[in-house]
């Protein structure tokens, strides 16, 4: 039987995830409703796409009885609000990223998840690309040997970009792309809390980071060094250093679709899609829906791969990090 998905909010990422989704199975996965904040937005969604029905408002949404699953592709100031709608609706949830804006927020998403008895699942797609199962398993394994240093980076000119800039989109580098970075260090690092968090920043006149630094500093003298930028293109690749040797995942990091293990390099190529994408590699959602599918047919809450844990644990050093450099939203002061 299919999950059956719908779609909250009819934007470029919604897009996105609705075309990977038709590159898997239909008798596994069906795109059965939208909504947007505007009705006409929804029916245009629903038009592109081939889906039956078009909401014009979240609430109805959140009341569809034939809906297995939701897709939270708003803004980030949006996640919390709307996904606590979706949990205590009974809906279970794969939420953009960030998750929410800040610890708090997170927690409340969490608990809403727990109270309900529902599925919730922060849609930090690398972790679930085949080049991401890799690493991990390479890393288990010990080819590396033990892994002393981690440098990833993030950065392209997005400073035309409102949802990148604006404070009260939830706009800044770290929230909008260094996550990935600081995602991928605590991958590597199998969700260790880091002993210490530096973190070094330039604000744009909006008042969120133009561009930040987060060095984190492991137990037995280990360390990831995290560099995103929104205003420059930087090369948006991975590394990780080990005793023994090195991984290196070339551009773009953050959708990976090749691998290079001590100089012997994987490729893993995605499919075709059947519309035009918004962004990079988008195809590639489609392992993160496979991931809710197989927790969802397995009666889990959460992830294994992504759990509520990493999930706190990405914010609370997303939280330190935007704190020493100066990075306020209105929801801190709530």
């Amino acid at each position: 039987m299919a999950t059956r998905w719908g779609i909250c909010s009819a934007g470029k990422i919604s897009h996105d995830f609705v075309v990977a989704l038709k590159t898997l199975p239909r008798e596994e996965h069906q795109v059965v409703a939208v909504a947007a904040r505007e009705l006409g937005w929804a029916q245009d969604f629903a038009n592109r796409h081939d889906i039956p029905r078009a909401y014009g408002s979240y609430q109805e949404l959140a009341q569809d009885k034939d809906i297995d699953v939701v897709y939270l592709g708003t803004i980030h100031p949006q996640h919390h609000p709307v996904g606590l709608l979706f949990l205590r609706a009974k809906k279970n949830l794969l939420c953009e990223k960030p998750l929410a804006m800040n610890m708090r927020e997170v927690l409340e998403l969490t608990a809403a998840a727990r109270e309900n008895d529902v599925f919730l699942m922060e849609a930090l797609w690398t972790r679930y690309f085949p080049a991401s199962i890799q690493i991990s398993d390479v890393l288990a394994q010990g080819v590396l040997g033990e892994v002393k240093l981690v440098r990833v980076e993030f950065g392209m000119p997005m400073l035309d970009v409102s949802r990148a800039v604006k404070k009260e989109l939830g706009g800044g580098a770290l929230l909008d792309i260094g996550v990935y970075c600081l995602q991928f260090a605590c991958m590597v690092f199998n969700g260790e809390r880091p002993e210490s968090i530096q973190a070094s920043g330039c604000l744009l006149d909006t008042g969120v980071d133009e561009a930040m630094t987060v060095v984190l500093r492991f137990s037995s003298n280990r360390m990831a060094v995290c560099i995103c930028t929104v205003s420059v293109q930087l090369p948006n690749e991975a590394f990780i250093f080990g005793t023994k040797g090195t991984i290196k995942i070339p551009a773009p990091m953050w959708s990976p679709t090749s691998l290079i293990v001590n100089g012997n390099e994987t490729q893993f190529p995605l499919p075709e899609p059947s519309q035009p994408l918004n962004f990079p590699n988008s195809t590639g959602l489609r392992y993160e829906a496979q991931e809710v599918r197989r927790c969802l047919l397995a009666g889990l809450k959460q992830s294994p791969r992504m759990t509520l844990e990493d999930t706190a644990l990405l914010t609370s050093i997303c939280d330190e990090a935007r704190r020493q450099v100066g990075v306020v939203y209105c929801q801190d002061a709530e």
